[in-house]
């Protein structure tokens, strides 16, 4: 493991460098801090998923960047520097310290999010991690969890009665091996279908709830002169979400958890199936012209949707923020038009139709400390997720991973988005956040290849298992 562990920083360390060295001179453009979906992953450190059950040691506690800060002093990492994230945070800070009788203070030290990545690898291998911080949750929470840098929280859960506050979801997400290991918080971001509501009703088409509804919707788009979905998969990650989405509803989650693993293949069947869906998606013309070229950042996927050429758009949940401003500064009712629905069903697949995929938190934040460290820092994380603070999210368009935050929301797409998630037997993590580098990459090069047509699922798929393998094998 020790080997594997400095294989995985060695590889963060030289990734975050590169994007280091690619940033200057170009100033620091990087708004809250927050990863958009696959958009921004945390691929730079991250981890495959170990599967051996080993019980968590303790790594180093809190030395790094405390100084002689004292004992009472919690030190906390994140990525929150701006924006609602660092309100949020400090909201939660003030709260804990005016309430907290733990006799604890918070040392808040929040970093910009690339060069976080950087000094959270760094902390990892030299021993000075924190006493708790915040990670993208997956591969590379699993590796720290297995080298004693995060802490089981069940009990501290119980004592709280936090459980029952979040989505299960998110619970999910924040496990290994059976057990709680990270509380999630700030954002839900999934996997969607936004859709054009007056081009559907236009043309006499219905939300579909299978993908032979979906195919059928997109044949009669066709027959019309409007393109089925908007897509720019210059980044490959936008292309990703498709695989991702099929592959799921055709097999649900476990056979990429044992894929990932290694105790299955990304060769399984619902990897072939969720490829030769794409090609035939392509082959059919459902997609943009060029869109293999397209950039996403530059909005040129958005552009199809917005002059109503495209009628469905799948992308992350962040976009609805995006809709409504850009909406509301144009003076016009397009997101009047806007609805949104999950991803449809596999038709004869006994796969869960409600698993999602995305993440249910942009950050996850695990413990390395114990004892009454650990008791009070776990309280004060527990503000993250009060009343307040819930508030205040819901206000600046973050949707916490919490139960009942419905209440909170007015707009229908959001509410739509709160009940997907509620209703979420599990949700899958972006597969380029999940998988270490190596591996990610493989996927990522090879579905844009899929999605070009210059290659076959089987070929792309082998490539993929032979990186996992390589993977494992370090």
């Amino acid at each position: 493991m020790k080997k594997r562990w400095k294989s995985i920083i060695a590889l963060g360390l030289s990734t975050v460098m590169c994007l280091s060295l690619a940033a200057c001179g170009g100033g620091d453009t990087a708004g809250a801090g927050t990863d958009n979906g696959g958009a921004d992953s945390a691929a730079e450190d991250s981890g495959s998923a170990d599967t051996g059950t080993a019980d968590a040691g303790t790594g180093d506690s809190g030395s790094a960047d405390s100084g002689a800060s004292g004992d009472k002093v919690i030190t906390f990492w994140n990525v929150g520097t701006e924006g609602a994230d660092k309100e949020t945070y400090e909201m939660a800070i003030r709260q804990f310290e005016e309430n907290s009788t733990s006799g604890y203070t918070i040392e808040n030290i929040p970093t910009q999010n690339d060069k976080y990545k950087e000094k959270l690898v760094i902390a990892m291998s030299s021993g000075e991690c924190p006493d708790m911080y915040t990670s993208w949750s997956g591969g590379p929470m699993n590796e720290y969890i297995y080298s004693g840098y995060a802490q089981p929280l069940d009990d501290l859960y119980e004592k709280y009665n936090l459980k029952d506050r979040f989505m299960e979801g998110a619970i999910e997400q924040a496990s290994y091996n059976g057990k709680i290991y990270a509380i999630p918080v700030k954002n839900i971001s999934i996997a969607g279908i936004y859709y054009n509501k007056d081009l559907f009703e236009q043309y006499g088409v219905s939300v579909p709830t299978t993908v032979s509804e979906l195919e059928s919707a997109c044949d009669t788009f066709l027959a019309n002169g409007i393109l089925p979905f908007t897509l720019a998969n210059g980044p490959k990650w936008t292309g990703s979400m498709y695989f991702q989405c099929l592959a799921a509803r055709k097999g649900g989650l476990e056979p990429f958890q044992k894929a990932a693993s290694g105790e299955g293949s990304f060769e399984d069947e619902c990897f072939v199936y969720a490829g030769e869906k794409i090609q035939e998606w392509v082959n059919k013309g459902y997609f943009p012209e060029g869109f293999n070229s397209m950039s996403e950042d530059d909005g040129q996927a958005t552009q199809f949707f917005y002059t109503e050429e495209a009628a469905m758009y799948l992308i992350g949940s962040w976009k609805t923020a995006s809709f409504k401003t850009d909406s509301d500064e144009a003076g016009n009712n397009f997101y009047d038009k806007v609805g949104w629905f999950s991803f449809p069903a596999v038709d004869g697949s006994d796969a869960d139709p409600s698993i999602l995929c995305g993440t249910m938190g942009d950050q996850f934040i695990s413990f390395n400390c114990t004892d009454e460290k650990l008791d009070a820092a776990f309280e004060f994380a527990t503000y993250l997720s009060s009343d307040e603070t819930v508030e205040y999210m819901v206000g600046a368009s973050l949707i916490p991973p919490v139960k009942g935050v419905e209440d909170l929301i007015t707009d229908p797409i959001s509410k739509s988005m709160i009940e997907a998630s509620n209703q979420a037997a599990a949700v899958q993590l972006w597969y380029d956040q999940y998988l270490s580098p190596a591996v990610a990459n493989a996927h990522l090069d090879g579905n844009q290849e899929v999605f070009g047509l210059t290659m076959t699922p089987e070929d792309t798929n082998k490539k993929m298992q032979q990186a996992m393998e390589e993977d494992l094998a370090e």
